[in-house]
């Protein structure tokens, strides 16, 4: 069964950095960031736009990186769609938590359906250098809404 599910979660990561869900530039971006992981070279542009009540109407990325690094923007594009900026800043701080324990002990039971679907890049946690692969998405979106416009995963 374990067996199963890592195979699973592969193919979700597989499938996301072969294909990525909002990959494109988004012209009408409110807030952009830039993120870098000069330790592999990853690389993403992150596009945002807020629209009525301050949500998140849109979010896509471009850049180059590795399949775990464009599977985590993929993956993030996905489930922040439709939050508040503090909700998306939560579910940040739960998602490195996931992805530098492979557990989420404080998760909030709120955002149980967006963990589970973030859960395939759990198994980075036994990768180091992986974490920061799978994290830097959400330190250049910690970066977009906070307006600095540069983010890093070191």
């Amino acid at each position: 069964m374990f067996d199963d599910l890592r195979d699973l979660y592969q193919e979700v990561i597989l499938d996301h950095g072969r294909k990525p869900r909002n990959f494109r530039r988004l012209e009408d971006a409110t807030r952009t960031a830039r993120g870098d992981n000069p330790l592999c070279g990853d690389r993403i542009e992150l596009f945002v736009k807020l629209g009525e009540g301050e949500r998140i109407d849109d979010v896509a990325f471009q850049g180059r990186g590795c399949a775990i690094s464009t599977a985590s923007a993929s993956l993030m594009t996905e489930t922040v769609r439709g939050k508040l900026p503090a909700e998306a800043e939560a579910l940040a701080a739960q998602f490195r938590d996931l992805a530098m324990t492979g557990t989420c002990p404080h998760c909030d039971a709120a955002l149980a359906d967006e963990m589970e679907r973030l859960s395939p890049l759990s198994g980075v946690h036994e990768f180091p250098s992986r974490v920061k692969c799978a994290t830097l998405a959400w330190h250049t979106l910690h970066a977009a809404l906070a307006g600095t416009k540069e983010a890093s995963s070191e």
